[in-house]
């Protein structure tokens, strides 16, 4: 039964991959930022589930665990959205002509603030998580995150093809503007 749940979250969570970026264009309209968050809940309940089936975390383990890991994947998706959004608005700039050196500048210590502040901040909740773990538990936690990493790089592919063969209009080619996910 349990294989059966997981089967079916992560194939809507593919289906909703898939479908979407063609209903709301290239930036996204008032629905992307709604999918995007239901598509994140989708993958931190299929982690949170493989983390204690792998792992064979007791309990007690889990119960340790589970908001540490939250805060790691919150933390990450928030890097990754600051970093995103401020390359986005030197993008928009750049691509229109109205970009300022003085504004740029602003965007780039942005980006650089991001990337110097990241390593700490995840390093230091991965030394959390890993207090709670044993050296084995700690091991098959970095595989985990390897192989959902690796699939979700496998579903937004696999949704990106699908948008390309639906061709103009229905999310065909071009940018797809997919932003960062954990």
């Amino acid at each position: 039964m349990r294989r059966m749940v997981l089967g079916l979250t992560l194939a809507l969570g593919t289906s909703a991959v898939a479908s979407a970026q063609p209903a709301q264009g290239r930036r996204g309209g008032p629905e992307g930022p709604a999918m995007r968050d239901e598509l994140m809940e989708i993958v931190q309940s299929y982690f949170v589930m493989k983390i204690q089936e792998r792992l064979e975390l007791s309990d007690e383990q889990f119960v340790k665990v589970l908001p540490l890991v939250r805060k790691l994947q919150q933390d990450r998706r928030d890097f990754h959205r600051r970093r995103f959004e401020a390359i986005g608005e030197m993008r928009k700039e750049l691509e229109s002509g109205t970009a300022t050196d003085a504004h740029l500048r602003d965007l780039l210590q942005q980006v650089k603030a991001v990337d110097s502040e990241m390593p700490n901040a995840l390093r230091k909740d991965a030394d959390a998580i890993d207090a709670v773990l044993s050296p084995v538990q700690q091991a098959k936690f970095r595989i985990l995150e390897l192989d959902v990493e690796r699939h979700l790089r496998e579903v937004r592919e696999h949704a990106r093809e699908q948008r390309r063969r639906n061709g103009p209009g229905r999310g065909g080619p071009g940018r797809d503007g997919d932003g960062p996910i954990p």
